[in-house]
């Protein structure tokens, strides 16, 4: 795949039934045109009796799923739902999820997934931003729901519990005795406003909805919130065909998947592009069994992989490394596992090495972004990858390596530059945002914001965030490269590293460390470690140690929070000074 230009597209040019895409872009590929919920529709006529979804003890079938979907696609309908409104889910890994999720799509509304664990500040802000008329939420959120609604154009809050789709036997498993739950669920009903609906009841009681809403394959069926680097999180325009041809590029990578006969292990939340597609979707494309769980811990997982023999297992490093770790990881037979793909976050070496190996699995590293559905890159599964790589672009998949200064102009093999990406899997843009500047090139490729270097073969690393690159003194720092080294010092859990102000660098590097249990790690160890492996100009100046660092839903670090809390301790002194400056 070796080039004398930094532009490459997917290697899997060779299949006659993929010809081209409509989004502008020069490409290879095309893929199916029609709604995500044939997906489940084809399924369910394929596999109707096959469990579609595991959730601790209880399964559902591709007949029954089917039939829950068009069922609440009906109680929708009954609260005013049509083609093209918006229906905020705020609920973690369960059934209901995946059924409100396609139940919205039948109608040809939009659906709009929320972190159950944000603050009433953040769901304020995406429901006023999206409009949503529904929101069905879990009964452990109404209350936030409840406190912004009055903020938002939400007519009705739905509200559902995961005690209603537990077996007895195991609600122990949450943590959620019998008795305390029926407790919360009685209160919650006695304190449930007028306007608000009990999901069971809804769904016992509607009329099924007799087919899919027509939609175009550019119609919008997801908004997906992402925060990017600064600023208010905005929504990413997810349509039909993004959706569809996503699930699609990974069906087509993995060659070794068959038709229902797979089970997926989904910890990574649905509620984010990477769980909702490499997970969820891509599953059911293949007719396989979705093993949902409402959160990581270790004790679920081990129990799902010894009754469900996952065979694949999307995660991401934190996830593997604290398999790997657990002394209990010898009590249970890994085996199952056949592919597990990483992504999120750079995929350390030692975890995938020690993983591999406890497992057998064949753990390989991708790359996406929510704008981009979001799988764009993965390297093989057959082997011939390259460690610390994120591989080459999936099928139908065109990128290229831009100037950071200016997107017109291509840099050479081997040269960092900015990575954008074209493709049907690519969004149109962000809700509610008429200035798109800076998203796209003028050639309709997306801005990635990642800095990336392609090699001769066609290989794509990602060095880091455009907007987190480090200038000090004038030099040019990544802070995963620091990270990276920081993670090889004996005692470190954690790491994270970010650019600081000084008044003669302009910036200078700053790590946050976590500590292993039981470490006593020092800053002059940390900064000693550092030097050895990186130029001095690299090496962090400034120590901190944490009990934790701040990470997202799937634990993507969040550098910005951390620029954001430093920023906030240097302008509070200033801000105590004020008021005796002003009465001198």
């Amino acid at each position: 795949m070796a080039r004398a230009r930094s532009t490459v597209s997917s290697p899997y040019a060779d299949k006659p039934w993929l010809s081209s895409y409509p989004t502008g872009v020069p490409a290879t590929y095309a893929f199916p045109t029609f709604a995500l919920t044939r997906l489940l529709d084809d399924a369910t006529g394929t596999f109707p009796d096959h469990t579609a979804l595991a959730f601790l003890g209880a399964k559902t079938s591709y007949r029954s799923l089917k039939d829950q979907v068009d069922r609440f696609a009906g109680a929708l309908r009954s609260l005013g739902v049509v083609k093209g409104d918006r229906v905020a889910l705020v609920l973690p890994n369960c059934p209901q999820n995946v059924v409100a999720f396609f139940a919205t799509l039948r109608l040809g509304a939009v659906v709009v997934e929320h972190n159950p664990l944000y603050t009433e500040a953040e769901l304020r802000h995406q429901l006023a931003d999206c409009g949503a008329k529904v929101v069905v939420c879990l009964d452990r959120v109404y209350a936030k729901v409840a406190a912004v609604q009055k903020d938002t154009s939400v007519e009705h809050v739905v509200v559902t519990s995961l005690v209603d789709e537990l077996p007895l036997v195991k609600q122990a498993q949450l943590r959620l005795p019998l008795a305390k739950a029926r407790k919360a669920r009685a209160e919650l009903s006695a304190t449930v406003p007028s306007g608000a609906k009990q999901y069971a009841a809804l769904l016992k009681a509607a009329t099924p909805v007799p087919g899919q809403e027509p939609v175009a394959t550019t119609d919008l069926a997801l908004l997906q919130y992402t925060g990017g680097t600064t600023g208010l999180s905005k929504g990413a325009m997810l349509s039909h065909g993004n959706l569809v041809a996503n699930a699609y590029m990974n069906r087509l990578w993995d060659t070794d998947a068959l038709a229902g006969r797979e089970v997926t292990l989904a910890v990574l939340p649905l509620f984010h592009a990477y769980g909702l597609t490499v997970a969820m979707t891509n599953t059911i494309l293949l007719g396989g069994t979705l093993v949902l769980l409402p959160r990581f811990d270790l004790d679920l997982v081990f129990a799902a992989i010894d009754t469900w023999k996952p065979t694949l297992f999307p995660g991401v490093p934190p996830i593997y490394k604290a398999i790997a770790d657990s002394p209990k990881a010898k009590e249970h037979d890994l085996s199952c596992i056949r592919l597990c793909v990483s992504g999120a976050m750079k995929l350390p070496v030692d975890v995938a090495e020690q993983f591999a190996k406890i497992s057998g699995a064949v753990l390989i590293e991708g790359y996406g972004m929510t704008e981009t559905s979001p799988s764009t890159h993965a390297n093989p599964t057959h082997g011939n990858g390259k460690v610390g790589s994120i591989g080459v672009p999936l099928p139908g998949t065109s990128c290229k390596v831009v100037d950071q200064e200016d997107p017109t102009r291509e840099v050479a093999v081997g040269t960092p530059g900015e990575l954008a990406v074209a493709g049907p899997q690519v969004f149109s843009g962000y809700w509610n945002r008429p200035d798109q500047d800076g998203v796209f090139t003028s050639d309709g490729y997306l801005l990635t914001g990642d800095v990336a270097v392609m090699d001769a073969e066609g290989f794509f690393t990602i060095v880091d965030r455009k907007k987190e690159l480090i200038i000090a003194g004038g030099f040019n720092i990544y802070p995963s490269e620091v990270e990276e080294v920081l993670f090889g010092l004996e005692g470190v859990q954690d790491a994270g590293v970010i650019g600081v102000p000084d008044r003669y660098r302009g910036e200078t590097v700053k790590a946050f460390v976590v500590r292993q249990p039981g470490s006593s790690l020092t800053e002059e160890d940390v900064v000693a470690h550092a030097a050895t492996a990186l130029t001095a100009y690299k090496v962090p100046k400034l120590v901190e140690f944490r009990e934790a660092l701040p990470r997202n839903a799937v634990g993507k670090l969040l550098r910005r929070v951390l620029v954001e809390e430093e920023a906030a301790k240097a302008a509070a002194p200033a801000k105590k000074a004020a008021p005796a400056k002003k009465a001198a």
